[in-house]
């Protein structure tokens, strides 16, 4: 009678062992969390404002991938206060692992490159566990869906679902989905015009796939994407593909050095095959932030930014 009742005893604790446990899909994996994660590290601008949005400072041991690239605004440096930057570009894993981290949210080529350093596998021996931003997921399976806003508001349910403030991401995302309806309906019997996003001046235009964000964030401002039918989320195609769609308006990716996105229309103006194109000729244009054309809180904002300046005469 003793065993059974120990046995009893036992599966009860070890009900309550897995009853806080927390899972969550990762790139089509499992992610399993038994514990809150205590100690956090954030790679790049756009995550990290996910994080800040949350109000997860106090769990942040250090991010990586600010300053090397772009410049912070004063809300974002009052959100950071002291904590502190591990690597201004890709970290390294003695970066991370010095740190002590029990996560780090990233994404392949947002810190982490396929075979690189800092991969989940190299992370995983120290007890790392790693978050992968959606968006990065095509870089690894192919079969990934087309981007919908969904590739924001699964990461911030996720992650508030990771670091146990459940209500607030989803008070966020409801919050999110509205005010994206509401573009929505306001561009619905819009015109829609065709739509170029450049990160750059280049020899080859470096610019935004089906898998991308921007994607996604161009048919919701009441545009179509001239590259859409690129097969990845970020990447390469030529100035004579380009210009034979002939788009109407151009979306900068501006990183807020020099000029920014003037300079980048600059050189549109001045290249052999763009400046016939009616965006350029017309002035068509809008500079928008990394972190605004990358998986985070500031995509909303920029939709609607989107949406006026492509349709000037909207309600």
């Amino acid at each position: 009678m003793n065993r059974f009742l120990t046995t009893a005893v036992a599966l009860l604790f070890a009900g309550a062992a897995t009853a806080h446990e927390v899972r969550v899909d990762n790139c089509g994996d499992p992610l399993v969390f038994e514990s809150k994660p205590e100690r956090l590290i954030v790679h790049d601008m756009n995550m990290t404002d996910m994080a800040f949005a949350l109000g997860l400072q106090e769990n942040i041991v250090g991010l990586t991938g600010i300053t090397g690239w772009y410049k912070t605004s004063p809300d974002f440096d009052t959100q950071r206060g002291d904590i502190p930057e591990l690597a201004p570009k890709y970290p390294t894993l003695e970066n991370l692992v010095a740190a002590k981290p029990d996560l780090f949210f990233a994404g392949w080529y947002y810190g982490m490159r396929p075979g690189g350093e800092v991969t989940p596998d190299t992370l995983r021996p120290f007890g790392i566990k790693t978050m992968v931003l959606t968006e990065s997921c095509v870089h690894l399976d192919k079969e990934r869906p087309e981007a919908t806003m969904d590739l924001l508001f699964n990461d911030v349910l996720r992650l508030g679902k990771v670091m146990h403030v459940e209500e607030r991401a989803e008070t966020l995302v409801a919050e999110w989905r509205a005010q994206l309806a509401g573009i929505e309906a306001g561009t619905a019997d819009l015109a829609k015009p065709r739509v170029f996003l450049l990160d750059g001046p280049a020899d080859a235009p470096f610019t935004a796939g089906k898998f991308a964000i921007p994607d996604a964030m161009i048919a919701a401002a009441g545009g179509e994407n001239v590259t859409h039918d690129l097969d990845t989320s970020w990447g390469r195609t030529s100035w004579e593909v380009v210009a034979a769609s002939n788009p109407e308006f151009l979306v900068l990716l501006d990183y807020q050095t020099g000029n920014g996105a003037e300079d980048t229309f600059k050189f549109l103006q001045e290249h052999p095959v763009m400046s016939g194109t009616d965006a350029v000729k017309n002035g068509n244009w809008i500079g928008l932030r990394y972190e605004e054309l990358t998986p985070g809180p500031a995509n909303i904002e920029a939709i609607a930014k989107m949406a006026r300046a492509m349709h000037p005469d909207m309600n």
